[in-house]
């Protein structure tokens, strides 16, 4: 049976949704896999294709969507919950797109009443008008989770895992997608390698997770591509921009908005705008994040 708290997570990604807008759940398996950098580059390179944006920013950790971009988000949503402020000064227009700092407001939302429901619903009615992407940079989920299974995950939007080529980022990949298979029936993800050597090395890294994902969980790992190791990207984050936007010619720049293109060609079945989007939120919004990795390797041999 799930909790108050899940219900009203669940509630809420329903309500930042509009008919035609495109999810993607931006996750990784563990820290420094580039998680949060993906999420704000494929913001930019999207917002690049005319697209309208919004990233809802879950991540409560110094090097989140707002601080890498260098920003000072002055108010949140539970400011606005809380009346402190309106939603116009909440939203953060930055390089094209915006961003909805949501963490404290996914902390404190289990403990809310009817008012605060109420107003929370008004508030992102408002920040979601005219979208066409929403793009969540995801909270990693808590491990011994006890929800019952989701039937219903398995008709979720695009949920976009981040991999890089390490040990770890291999194996906290795959515990990542063993977990939600396992406890959502999550059975499809796009996975995009980052940091690769080349596309021969970034291949071979998807090709053996997606070997283990269909013996062992009969989940389908479907491959978007690979992001290359770009001296211009770690100099655009130090600057405290998408590489996107600051180095439209490099390398790391063209994946990305190869990446994006690819992402908007994926199917929108029709049930995907509300009950896979109530599903993608079910799954990683609303939870404390504890890291996987350090049991990475057991899920991997198991």
């Amino acid at each position: 049976m799930r909790s108050n708290g899940t219900d009203q997570a669940e509630g809420l990604r329903r309500l930042l949704l509009r008919e035609q807008t495109q999810v993607i759940t931006v996750m990784a398996g563990k820290p420094g896999a580039g998680q949060t950098s993906v999420t704000l580059n494929l913001a930019q390179a999207l917002a690049n294709l005319g697209k309208h944006v919004l990233v809802v920013d879950e991540q409560d950790t110094p090097r989140n969507v707002s601080a890498s971009l260098g920003l000072l988000a002055r108010h949140d949503l539970l400011d606005v919950v809380q009346g402190k402020c309106a939603v116009d000064e909440v939203m953060i227009n930055t390089h094209g797109f915006r961003v909805l700092p949501a963490a404290r407001a996914m902390r404190a939302q289990e403990k809310w009443g009817q008012s605060e429901r109420h107003k929370l619903k008004a508030a992102l009615a408002e920040a979601s008008a005219g979208l066409d992407v929403l793009l969540i940079d995801a909270a990693m989920p808590v491990p011994n989770r006890t929800e019952a299974p989701n039937e219903a995950a398995a008709r979720e939007s695009a949920l976009l895992v981040v991999v890089d080529t390490t040990v770890s980022g291999i194996t906290g990949g795959y515990a990542l997608i063993k977990r939600l298979a396992v406890e959502d029936a999550r059975l499809q993800f796009e996975i995009v390698v980052n940091k690769a050597a080349g596309g021969e090395a970034a291949l071979k890294v998807f090709e053996n997770m997606a070997q283990l994902a269909r013996r062992n969980l009969a989940a389908r790992l479907d491959y978007i591509g690979h992001l290359p190791r770009d001296d211009r990207h770690k100099r655009a984050t130090q600057m405290g921009k998408p590489v996107v936007g600051a180095f439209p010619g490099a390398a790391a720049s063209k994946s990305y908005l190869e990446l994006a293109q690819k992402l908007l060609r994926l199917p929108m079945r029709q049930d995907e705008t509300v009950e896979g989007a109530r599903a993608v939120m079910r799954s990683v919004m609303g939870r404390v994040a504890q890291p996987l990795h350090n049991r990475a390797m057991a899920s991997v041999s198991s």
